[in-house]
């Protein structure tokens, strides 16, 4: 399958955050993001990871994972990767986990205490049962060990349009607006997009919270589809961002629409 403000965490400098990104130190899934507000907060996201994970071997479970790690090569790399998805294609695509399985997240389940670090990136709005999803997270995870989710914002102006468009819509807009050809095709994104009520993300914590999670870092940012589309479809950015701007204008409290998409690293506590 594929996939917001520091609270405990602060951002990079954005002189930091600006500077060319080392090939051989950042994996394909960061160098493939346009410059811009997503690839500054997984830049964070990385750097909370290398400071808080502990020294030595790491026991990583992704939940859901295709060809595509979004984890910083320096953690990866000294790493026991199990990755569990539902789709045997995406399965065959993965080719940095040391322990593969065809299964379902919703439903399969790790001994207790087992993980250092629970990875779901662009996973969860897919999931119809988010809550049996979580509450095996929090078990699986050691004291002190971090969950990170990547997930698209149920409340922004792209969330809506992907929660009430049929799922043919999101196929044509990664084949004609993304340029992304095989959209669709087994294996390959847009999957079906359920986004239960625990994808919003006050919702997500206060569900984890009660289960001894705690909030290191989150932000909200600009989705990467928006520098996308202005590169690839100007006219058509242009619009979108006059009525991002409107909606902006007219809704209650200090809102982006544009803010499509969020990180957050959750700590089990000791």
């Amino acid at each position: 399958m594929n996939k917001s403000l520091a609270l405990a965490a602060r951002p990079a400098p954005i002189a930091e955050l600006s500077m060319p990104v080392p090939a051989e130190i950042h994996p394909d899934s960061l160098l493939a993001l346009p410059p811009g507000e997503a690839k500054q907060s997984l830049l964070t996201v990385h750097s909370i990871l290398e400071a808080r994970l502990p020294a030595g071997p790491l026991a990583i479970y992704e939940a859901g994972g295709g060809s595509t790690s979004y984890l910083p090569l320096g953690v990866l790399r000294r790493a026991h990767v199990t990755v569990v998805d539902i789709d045997a294609d995406q399965i065959r695509n993965n080719d940095y986990a040391q322990e593969a399985i065809l299964g379902d997240i919703q439903t399969y389940r790790f001994p207790p205490q087992r993980f250092d670090l629970i990875i779901c990136y662009n996973v969860i709005e897919h999931i119809p049962d988010v809550q049996a999803v979580l509450s095996g997270f929090c078990e699986a995870l050691k004291p002190n060990g971090l969950l990170l989710i990547g997930a698209p914002n149920p409340k922004s102006l792209s969330g809506i349009v992907t929660k009430y468009s049929p799922h043919w819509f999101h196929v044509w807009f990664y084949r004609h607006i993304r340029g992304e050809k095989k959209a669709g095709l087994p294996g390959e994104a847009p999957f079906p997009t359920h986004f239960h009520p625990l994808v919003t993300l006050d919702k997500l914590e206060a569900f984890v919270a009660g289960r001894g999670l705690q909030v290191i870092y989150r932000k909200k940012y600009e989705s990467p589809r928006y520098p996308e589309m202005r590169r690839r479809k100007p006219l058509l950015a242009a619009a979108i961002d006059a009525a991002a701007r409107l909606m902006n204008a007219i809704l209650p409290g200090k809102i982006d629409v544009r803010h499509g998409d969020y990180h957050v690293i959750l700590r089990k506590l000791g």
